[in-house]
């Protein structure tokens, strides 16, 4: 069982450098863990425990998980939990933003089921890494701040679309599923959050191409979000691209769909090497 603080006793104390708002809302707690629906067969890490509030709601179901923690203290800790003496708990004292999702879906044999409350601090590359990984994660159910995970879900021409969620869109489906107060942490956070479902595509939004042009195009197009495509793009994509792609040069960055931008990689890549 757990109490308000989880799986570690003595209320380790949030530090602030890591960003740590611990989860103690059982209420809260109960509807993620029914929207992941965690099943014995698996393999389900979580990015962040904490205190271990919801490791323990998560073990009851699973019969076993993974976990990610940076906090060398807490990491400490939670090893030390019954849970893991039980051999119920693997815990990686490790950096989630240079974690190899990939090697330990090979070792467990299926896709992840990832689960996290992150950092606010460093939400947007922790979630541009995971998306790298996209093809070893079966779904993603992630605490974030509530304007990410607008940006996350929002379309062609709302103010929060962007960078963040056409990387995402490219690869997941995105689904808000509930949002999050700040008194359902401690401390309590000074914004608010919202708690989303990434579940990977079978196959990327848009025609194939190389993904390393994709990122570079999509970078090059937002850090001139003011600019049609046309100046955005200079050097990128010429006339004759945009008319193959069949995308109006005169748009600005916010105005294209992921697929738009797909066509772009694929005509400004042939160019390159060309």
């Amino acid at each position: 069982m757990t109490g308000a603080t989880g799986l570690v006793p003595g209320g380790h104390r949030p530090r602030k450098r890591f960003g740590q708002h611990f989860l103690h809302d059982p209420g809260v707690i109960a509807r993620i863990v029914a929207a992941i629906d965690p099943r014995p067969t698996d393999a389900i890490i979580e990015i962040g425990p904490g205190r271990g509030a919801l490791t323990g709601p998560l073990v009851a179901r699973a019969g076993h998980l993974e976990a990610i923690e940076l906090d060398r203290d807490l990491a400490a800790a939670l090893a030390a939990s019954p849970l893991a003496s039980a051999g119920l708990l693997t815990v990686h004292a490790a950096d989630a933003l240079a974690f190899d999702f990939e090697a330990l879906a090979r070792r467990r044999g299926q896709r992840l089921r990832v689960v996290g409350n992150l950092p606010y601090n460093i939400s947007t590359p922790l979630l541009f890494h995971l998306i790298e990984a996209a093809d070893a994660i079966a779904d993603l159910h992630l605490m974030v701040q509530r304007e990410v995970a607008a940006r996350l879900a929002a379309a062609p021409g709302e103010a929060a679309y962007g960078r963040l969620g056409i990387m995402v869109q490219r690869r997941c489906r995105v689904e808000l599923l509930l949002g999050v107060g700040p008194g359902a942490f401690q401390p309590p956070p000074r914004v608010q959050s919202a708690v989303v479902r990434l579940v990977p595509l079978p196959t990327p939004r848009g025609p194939p191409h190389d993904e390393t042009r994709f990122r570079e195009l999509v970078r090059h197009a937002f850090s001139a979000r003011r600019k049609t495509l046309r100046r955005g793009l200079a050097g990128l994509v010429d006339a004759a691209g945009f008319e193959q792609a069949a995308v109006d040069p005169g748009l600005r960055p916010e105005e294209l769909s992921v697929e738009d931008y797909a066509r772009l990689a694929r005509v400004s890549d042939g160019a390159a090497r060309g």
